[in-house]
């Protein structure tokens, strides 16, 4: 990750984005983040618009304050429920250096 002062982020946009090189770039306006500019890896515009959707978030926001509060079915229950077996977990995958 790199960060960057706003007030110095005079270049255009594509400088930056070429410049990333795999990092996500952080924006900073007196040294508190303000923006990111991130890479993208299989990653489509559906999970964008998702991902960054606030009606979305606080859906998700709101479904994990139920559960915490011991309200809704953990997917475990709900794959007992409807007898769905239990997918065998998958090995790490190793992350390129």
């Amino acid at each position: 990750m790199t960060t960057l002062a706003i007030e110095k982020a005079t270049a255009p946009l594509a400088h930056y984005a070429r410049q990333m090189n795999g990092r996500t770039l952080v924006l900073t306006k007196k040294g508190r983040p303000v923006a990111a500019l991130t890479p993208l890896e299989n990653t489509d515009w559906e999970s964008i618009a998702v991902s960054t959707s606030p009606k979305f978030i606080k859906i998700v926001q709101r479904a994990r304050a139920q559960r915490r509060a011991g309200l809704g079915y953990s997917s475990d229950e709900l794959r007992r429920e409807f007898g769905v077996p239990k997918r065998p977990r998958r090995a790490p995958t190793p992350r390129a250096s």
